[in-house]
């Protein structure tokens, strides 16, 4: 199977796994891009694959690679599903007040956790 007949959310792993350590966090949008999604709905494509490598890797015990991805707008941080759903997946406290403080922590923890992510060493 090519690339392109993968699905969107293995995809989006690969290129996760592989993106230089100085490029990171990605933004939606450039995700979109760097998997030549083309409209409509690209961003919406993006959250559902994003979400179901969540799915994933709470099963697996694994940080969460999605955590590498942050909406553009605002702070820099994910979108609200990002942070609705690790709540659901019992990864993230339920006090919203404590969510850019997990996400962090979740960040540093998918970076190291990436195969191959000493690309920059």
């Amino acid at each position: 199977m090519s690339d392109a007949e993968a699905p969107l959310s293995a995809r989006v792993r690969r290129l996760l796994e592989a993106a230089p350590e100085d490029r990171l966090p990605l933004t939606y949008q450039r995700l979109a891009e760097a998997l030549a999604l083309t409209p409509p709905r690209t961003i919406r494509r993006v959250a559902l694959a994003l979400e179901q490598l969540m799915r994933e890797d709470a099963a697996a015990g694994r940080p969460f690679i999605a955590a590498l991805v942050v909406s553009r707008q605002g702070e820099g941080l994910p979108r609200t599903g990002f942070f609705e759903l690790a709540v659901e997946l019992g990864r993230f406290p339920q006090d919203p007040a404590r969510h850019a403080e997990a996400w962090r922590e979740e960040f540093r923890r998918a970076v190291a956790g990436r195969e191959g992510h000493n690309d920059q060493a």
